[in-house]
């Protein structure tokens, strides 16, 4: 047990020492959220409001305030997992100096060697990603806040939860790897194809619906979901003490992708959670399979 938080303490400090892995890291979500609110403000708004019927009138506060909303949780959704790529890089240049060949040669076990390069990848997410949360609460005071404590404490257990299935996925997807410039290219297309597999970017209820089918079987869809329904609840509880009806509400948060629908059922936020945990499970079991099964060869 001491070798594994040594190993973690080692590879925490690898990411510190590496000044461009970690501002790009760093870096990742304020260029995301000046992205987000200078190109998809506009376009989350026109999407809001067109749900909204001609004869109801609503706030410029509420309307910003929920399109604020939106883009955090797309943010949040997209970095906690793209994230733990770029952080994961240690693994693939440990590979890339010759440093795995001393681990290799040592009494230490390889899975051990792993879960150290998975927790330090958690960990070292979990700050990033929680500063991104800090940057899009201070947009979101900034433009209409309707939270409540709980959504907060909600919220930050949802980034846990992306954290852990992104640290998972990329440990998986990086066990092969050993060169940094394919770690580069798998950083390059998740970065650039997670956003709207994952409903970040565009909403999956404005896909055609094979592809909504198709896409209500990745977890990560879900993951999306949960921090939407979280960042977006007190705005929808607003709009309903405006006089809003249900079903106007309803039609919102299902335009949103509130409401996620796998095989003609909509599934409830604690199911969410409970995939996203059970997607968890399955992959570490992998993960630790695949290193197991790498010290017996």
């Amino acid at each position: 047990m001491r070798t594994f938080f040594i190993l973690i303490n080692r590879n925490r400090k690898l990411f510190f020492r590496d000044k461009g892995m970690l501002l790009s890291s760093l870096i990742t979500p304020v260029i995301l959220i000046v992205l987000y609110a200078t190109f998809l403000a506009k376009v989350y708004k026109d999407s809001f409001t067109s749900n909204i019927p001609d004869f109801m009138s609503i706030s410029e506060k509420l309307i910003d305030g929920t399109v604020a909303g939106q883009l955090g949780a797309a943010l949040l959704a997209v970095s906690c997992v793209t994230v733990t790529f770029c952080v994961n890089l240690t693994m693939v240049q440990d590979r890339a100096t010759g440093v795995r060949k001393d681990f290799d040669i040592s009494p230490i076990r390889k899975p051990t060697v792993y879960l150290g390069y998975f927790f330090s990848t958690v960990f070292n997410s979990l700050m990033v990603n929680y500063l991104a949360l800090a940057l899009c609460l201070g947009y979101i005071w900034r433009m209409g806040w309707y939270l409540t404590g709980m959504d907060v404490v909600l919220v930050i257990f949802d980034i846990l939860l992306l954290v852990l299935f992104g640290a998972v996925l990329s440990s998986i997807v990086c066990y092969p790897l050993k060169t940094q410039g394919q770690m580069s290219a798998v950083g390059t297309i998740v970065s650039a194809g997670y956003g709207f597999v994952c409903g970040a970017y565009m909403p999956i209820s404005n896909f055609g619906e094979g592809l909504q089918k198709v896409l209500s079987y990745l977890p990560g869809t879900y993951g999306t979901s949960l921090i939407k329904n979280h960042m977006l609840r007190g705005a929808f509880e607003e709009l309903e003490s405006e006089g809003f009806p249900p079903e106007v509400v309803k039609n919102i948060a299902d335009s949103l992708d509130c409401n996620p629908v796998f095989r003609g059922n909509i599934v409830e936020p604690v199911h969410m959670v409970l995939i996203m945990l059970g997607t968890i499970v399955i992959l570490g079991g992998a993960y630790l399979l695949i290193t197991a099964f790498s010290e017996k060869k």
